[in-house]
């Protein structure tokens, strides 16, 4: 670590959701009852600042918003959470993107999201930021803020030390490559197989390790984690839970990936960490509320090595 403690920057979307829970997601051209609706905070960048800074580490926010009511709540939430809003930039003519998650009784999602004020954030409002890349131990980017952006970013933190994670979603984003450097990439299973275009898994992954990347870590749903690293393959079965909502799970498990990369954690331990976080995250409705804190994650994997917990 650069300090004494884990240091996060990341630069990623801010997203209003819009929740309905439905008995099942509706055909083309259905209405159906709603159960439930709720609105929540979220966007994956929001997402994974939260949980890093919940799971113990020092996080920045690089983002922008709209000059709106959603985009107040962003920047309450924040000074709520004891966190910067100094590099939170609010768009003058664009609003704050919005998400409709449909979520289903079995806990799973359909998402229908508009980015808005995403989509402007600028290489400029990321040079600004240049100290604070430097500073963190590790940078998340997403797929849903301008690419320009993200690249920049990551070749500020290769310049510096600063350890570079890669969400690559949503998958719709994938066509165009990120030439930004990488140390880890950490897609789900469904933008795996698009990175891979048609070739195994497998033999893309060690491709990605082949061209300089530390790791590659798949998280695969109720399945858990698949790692490539120079060790080779391992799997890491996820935690059984009580599946509420699914919504923010992947982004509560690469944030407890990243603050255990930043504190010099092992791989295989770092893994096991951010499984946690994710089966955590499906106990809870919506997207920011579901973020664990390091208390809450600690005290689950403690009940798991004792027997009294869920077996994963």
């Amino acid at each position: 670590m650069k300090g004494l403690k884990p240091r996060i920057c990341v630069v990623g979307s801010m997203i209003t959701d819009l929740v309905f829970r439905v008995e099942r997601l509706p055909r083309p051209g259905e209405t159906l009852p709603g159960k439930g609706f709720g609105m929540f905070l979220g966007g994956k960048g929001f997402n994974q600042a939260i949980a890093a800074h919940r799971l113990g580490a020092e996080v920045t926010m690089i983002g922008r918003i709209g000059n709106d009511q959603f985009g107040d709540l962003f920047l309450e939430k924040l000074q709520q959470e004891g966190m910067s809003t100094g590099h939170i930039t609010r768009d003058p003519e664009i609003g704050t993107g919005v998400a409709v998650p449909m979520i289903d009784t079995a806990g799973q999602n359909s998402i229908i999201g508009v980015p808005r004020a995403n989509l402007r954030l600028t290489v400029e409002q990321v040079a600004g930021t240049r100290s604070e890349i430097e500073k963190a131990d590790v940078l998340m980017l997403q797929f849903e803020v301008p690419k320009a952006a993200s690249q920049l970013a990551a070749a500020i933190a290769r310049h510096h030390g600063t350890l570079v994670q890669l969400d690559p979603a949503p998958a719709h984003h994938l066509g165009d490559d990120f030439s930004g450097p990488l140390d880890y990439i950490v897609p789900n299973e469904i933008e795996a197989a698009v990175l891979a275009q048609g070739a195994p898994i497998d033999n893309w992954a060690r491709r990605m390790l082949d061209s300089g990347l530390t790791a590659v870590v798949i998280s695969t749903g109720e399945q858990g984690a698949t790692v490539y690293d120079r060790q080779g393959r391992r799997d890491f079965p996820a935690f059984k839970v009580r599946v509420v909502d699914t919504t923010g799970a992947g982004d509560a498990f690469r944030a407890g990936l990243a603050v255990m990369i930043a504190e010099g954690k092992e791989l295989d331990a770092a893994v096991r960490f951010a499984n946690a976080c994710g089966a955590l995250a499906c106990t809870v409705l919506g997207a920011e509320p579901s973020m664990p804190t390091r208390i809450a994650v600690e005290e689950f994997l403690a009940e798991l090595r004792s027997g009294d917990g869920a077996n994963g």
